[in-house]
């Protein structure tokens, strides 16, 4: 998949706005395409407590609901419409999902794997993280 259309798919979840009086969500979303072509989508959550979570994790999580784990691609954009390289939690949970190929979009056009990103990362090329 191109990044056009990843980063169009990313654009079309970004949706800033105001929940409550402690909750913001939709100033960053993401988008992600698995190794069967699927699409899905996920936006940030911000809490007033700091337990919310980034958009590449709601992402991850709707690929999980549906039953799949191998992103081939991901990226994630800001309110500002520009692409944010993924935050260290969202690398490491790509990381332990075993994406270490997984191609992160860091810049428009530019994307690297997951590898690295983490290039010391404890558990690469071992045991199932590595598959």
């Amino acid at each position: 998949m191109d990044y056009q259309t990843l980063y169009g798919a990313a654009l079309e979840a970004l949706n800033p706005r105001r929940v409550s009086e402690n909750v913001e969500a939709g100033g960053v979303a993401a988008a992600l395409v698995t190794d069967k072509g699927n699409i899905y989508r996920g936006v940030c959550l911000d809490t007033a407590c700091s337990l919310g979570f980034c958009a590449e994790h709601a992402a991850v999580a709707a690929m999980l609901t549906a039953g799949e784990d191998r992103v081939a691609a991901i990226v994630a954009v800001g309110w500002d419409k520009k692409v944010m390289p993924p935050c260290g939690r969202c690398r490491e949970l790509l990381a332990q999902l075993g994406n270490l190929d997984a191609q992160v979009f860091v810049a428009p056009d530019t994307a690297v794997p997951v590898r690295e990103l983490l290039p010391h990362w404890p558990y690469a090329g071992e045991g199932p993280a590595a598959r």
